[in-house]
């Protein structure tokens, strides 16, 4: 008989090598949302109710596999959770509605994707860390594991959230629809430094969970957001002759 551990380590095994489909896909697929908009997906509905429908799976199913779990009063655990809900509360249900356009249309196709990807990634990190993983003791707190993961965390969180706020600031007026320039905080170096503060975020989940799960996850968002950075970068050179010719595009003086 086929026990949960046996499925759960096979769908680790092909959620990355999906992972690695994905990363060359979206080389030659640009996902039609945001400044990449396209009709030709389908039937679409708002941004602000597609964030929100895409993003709420790993906030609510993650707080369901905590309940269900046997690590309730384990610290680490619950720090683990709030980690985690502090990043997906934001994206769920703040974010969406801070969008400089929340009627922007997003296709269903891309809110079904992404919501099938939240249902399958925080499997994974929910049943680890809150059932299948060696119970993390209170010398985790110390260990330079964790402190590491945590201030990459934190960083990456920061990042991501004034890159997003410098975003909004070019649009003042809900009225404008038009794209600007960004100038300021990370955007100094780099076209996408949402996306880099994402990736270092997750990086640091891997880091401080020390988990093949979170691992996956952190590989899982450079691999989604590595080939979408290129093309905000290509569009950015395409769309504006005054562009910054040293900017770089997803890592700061590299690429």
């Amino acid at each position: 008989m086929i026990d949960e551990r046996s499925i759960f380590d096979s769908i680790l095994i092909g959620w990355a090598i999906v992972a690695a489909i994905s990363f060359l896909a979206l080389f030659k697929i640009t996902a039609p949302y945001g400044r990449h908009e396209s009709k030709s997906w389908g039937p679409s509905v708002s941004s602000l109710k597609g964030w929100i429908l895409m993003e709420a799976p790993s906030c609510l199913m993650m707080f369901i596999y905590f309940i269900i779990g046997n690590r309730q009063s384990n610290i680490l655990a619950i720090i683990f959770l709030v980690l985690w809900q502090i990043h997906y509360v934001n994206r769920s249900f703040v974010y969406p509605f801070r969008l400089s356009n929340p009627q922007k249309a997003m296709p269903f196709a891309i809110i079904f994707m992404g919501a099938f990807f939240n249902f399958i990634n925080t499997y994974m990190q929910g049943r680890w860390l809150f059932y299948f993983a060696p119970e993390y003791s209170l010398e985790w707190l110390y260990d330079p594991r964790f402190i590491s993961g945590t201030l990459l965390f934190v960083a990456g969180m920061y990042i991501n959230h004034q890159s997003d706020s410098i975003l909004r600031g070019l649009r003042k007026d809900k009225s404008d629809t038009g794209y600007k320039i960004p100038h300021g905080g990370m955007y100094r170096f780099i076209s996408s430094p949402n996306y880099f503060g994402e990736i270092i975020e997750w990086t640091g989940w891997a880091i401080l969970t020390w988990s093949l799960p979170g691992l996956l996850f952190a590989l899982w968002t450079f691999a989604n957001l590595a080939p979408r950075a290129m093309s905000h970068h290509k569009w950015y050179k395409g769309k504006f002759k005054d562009y910054p010719k040293d900017r770089k595009a997803l890592i700061p003086f590299v690429v």
